[in-house]
This record gives C-alpha cells, structure tokens and sequence, in this order.
C-alpha cells in the first residue's frame, strides 16, 4: 500500500509533467500563460469581476491589471463598471476575443489529451473523482488549522 508521503510525490512528478505539457502547448499559440488562463475563463465562465478573475487565474491585483490592458490593447477584452458595484469592474470576452481563444483552446485541449493518452475514458474518469475526493478532503482539513491560525494570530 502507498503512503501519504508516495502518493504526494508521484503526484507532484506527474503533476510537474503535465504542466510542462500545458506551458508548452500554450506557448505554441504565442500567448502567455495569463492571458491563456483569462481568456479560457471567460470563454467558459462569462463575463468575470476583475477581482473574481484575478483570484481564479491566481494573479495579483496588479499583475491583473496589466493583463488586463495588455488583453483591451489587442481587443479581445473589455472592461465595464459592475451594474451593482460602483467600486468594481467587470471583464468581457469581445467577439475578437472569442475568434482568438476558441482556436487557441482547441488546440491546448487536443495538447492535453494527447498529453494524457495513456488513460482510457473510464480511467480518467475515475482518477479525476479521486483527485477532486482528495483535494476536497485536504482542503477541508485545512479550514481548522486556519481558523486556529487566524485566533493565534488576533490574540
């Protein structure tokens, strides 16, 4: 039986893998990471508060705003105020937008796919139940520790 501490380590290496697999499919379509992951999420998820966006695609306040610019400078975004937040602002994906990401995911998706080949249907639809049970599971063991985390720090 695999220990906690194997179990981590070969999913770190495979983890390490198909990352190198994702960096490089995207970078094959002349597009930094960032803007990939902004683009994709509104693609799928819709319009997007800068600062929702920013937490999902794991970027800083500012980092967000310079993709942001970079990203309404080619057209493929725009920004408006939030209808019910004067203090926030929203990101579209524009048409332009979605003529350059649909393309662009195809072909990451196809990268991936490729990338992860050696599992069948079944099996990638068993390991991703097991990795979400997993995640889940870590995450909610977490949730004390930073409770405890927060109190020790307030004190």
């Amino acid at each position: 039986m695999a220990s906690g501490i194997h179990l981590w380590l070969v999913l770190m290496n495979a983890y390490r893998a198909l990352v190198r697999h994702a960096e490089r499919s995207i970078v094959e379509l002349d597009v930094c990471l960032s803007d990939f992951a902004i683009l994709e999420l509104l693609l799928h998820k819709g319009p997007q508060k800068v600062t929702e966006l920013g937490r999902r695609v794991d970027l800083t306040s500012g980092a967000m705003t310079t993709a942001i610019d970079r990203l309404e400078a080619r057209r493929l975004v725009v920004r408006e105020p939030h209808p019910a937040d004067r203090r926030a602002w929203v990101v579209l994906l524009t048409s332009a937008g979605r003529a350059v990401i649909e393309p662009m995911f195809a072909a990451h998706e196809a990268a991936m796919s490729r990338a992860t080949s050696s599992l069948g249907a079944a099996e990638r639809a068993r390991l991703t139940n097991l990795l979400k049970k997993l995640g889940l599971d870590a995450e909610r063991q977490l949730t004390p520790e930073r409770s405890e985390l927060r109190q020790r720090r307030s004190s």
